[in-house]
């Protein structure tokens, strides 16, 4: 069973790359789905076939679905939503608002990866192909197992005695309603549970990021990998799509911007390493339906099954220290100890190894910190981080 994720920044071909590597494994046997989590559905205009909430088959071991969270609201969360809505709807308020209200935070998120762990427990299909949201709107989606389960155990403590004492009133009335209520939380946190280690299984679930050779799109890709790291989410490559090919007569327009994207071409091979990197064309067509899909897929990924795992390995770890402090580990092979260089900016870090330099985004929790030393310790780069919140314009070297 094979779960892949395909995010990146709105508008860099996600929907399509994915739809490529879906149509590519059912072509080499796998029965494969191709599911989008996307509020702004386009996987239906990609594989040129119109689509619902269930699973249609579009070709040959191929299904595609558009995930629906009104669709699946009642099956998953009926119980609860429902007793919410019952309890406030006699505080002066309708019942449509009621519901709305009842409606709790990150339930579409929840719902959408609940189907995604359903597909893999089921094993329904050999290989599932999430087509996801834009970057933050997935890192969000992959936050929540962890978000709702903290929610989830507090709610739980709703039981004790002394819970309902010192929210009085309003606590007693909700802890008045039926048993089942607490069990469907309870069903919840232990789904959640286990969509997180499916989600954080290397030998099950891979992230890929898809980028076009951009610097705002390559920041926000290098911020989703640091993100996926922070979470233990294993990112094994990279697509860099909608590469410019050569013209035999060139504009002074078409030479400028060949000449951008190889700039950013080189900046990703670079900091990005040593994730392998896949390049797709820009055509002059729209990549719209199974025969063009098909095309994009052999341009990208060769002869190369796409649903194989193309990275095992940590890309960067980060550990409390004990004393406040983190320590962000990272896999340098190969390199001297006198090779090495640091420097910090705000949230960026800048390693400089002889003549190549790597730039990352930090993670939040990294980047309010001060920077310390760095050493080379069996083929990883340790790089300490103090205790406490740095100054505004604090640099480390």
């Amino acid at each position: 069973m094979r779960i892949i994720l395909y995010l990146g920044k709105g508008g860099v071909g996600k929907t399509t790359v994915a739809a490529a590597t879906a149509l590519r494994s059912a072509q080499l046997g796998y029965k494969t789905l191709v599911a989008s989590t996307d509020i702004a559905h386009s996987l239906a205009d990609s594989l040129d076939v119109p689509l619902g909430a269930a699973p249609a088959q579009v070709a040959d071991n191929l299904w595609a679905q558009e995930i629906s969270v009104v669709a699946d609201i009642q099956s998953y969360w009926g119980t609860l939503q429902g007793f919410v809505s019952n309890m406030i709807s006699g505080q002066g308020l309708n019942n449509v608002m009621a519901d709305e209200l009842s409606a709790f935070p990150g339930m579409d998120e929840i719902v959408s990866l609940l189907h995604i762990n359903k597909q893999a427990k089921e094993r329904e299909f050999e290989r599932v192909i999430i087509d996801a949201a834009p970057t933050g709107e997935t890192i969000r989606l992959l936050t929540m197992p962890d978000t709702f389960r903290w929610y989830a155990g507090h709610v739980s403590k709703l039981e004790s005695a002394i819970v309902m004492r010192a929210l009085k009133p309003f606590a007693g009335r909700l802890l008045q309603g039926p048993s089942e209520v607490l069990e469907a939380i309870s069903n919840l946190d232990a789904a959640t549970a286990e969509l997180r280690t499916t989600l954080s299984d290397p030998s099950v679930s891979s992230y890929r990021v898809v980028l076009q050779p951009e610097k705002m799109v390559m920041r926000e890709a290098e911020r989703a990998i640091s993100y996926l790291g922070l979470f233990n989410y294993p990112v094994d490559s990279v697509i860099i799509n909608r590469i410019l090919p050569e013209a035999a007569e060139d504009s002074e327009f078409y030479r400028q911007r060949r000449a951008i994207q190889a700039k950013y071409i080189e900046l990703i091979e670079n900091n990005f390493r040593p994730l392998p990197l896949w390049y797709a064309p820009y055509y002059a067509h729209e990549v719209v339906g199974l025969e063009a899909l098909s095309q994009l897929a052999s341009d990208c990924f060769g002869g190369t099954d796409p649903g194989e795992i193309f990275y095992r390995g940590i890309l960067q770890e980060i550990v409390e220290t004990g004393d406040g402090g983190y320590l962000l580990r990272l896999p340098l092979p190969f390199v001297g100890r006198d090779d090495v260089r640091l420097r910090k900016r705000g949230d960026e870090l800048f390693i400089t190894i002889g003549n190549f330099k790597r730039e990352m985004i930090l993670p939040s929790v990294l980047a309010k910190r001060r920077a310390g030393g760095g050493r080379l310790r069996d083929g990883m780069l340790e790089i300490t981080f103090a205790p406490g919140e740095a100054e505004p314009a604090a640099e480390a070297t």
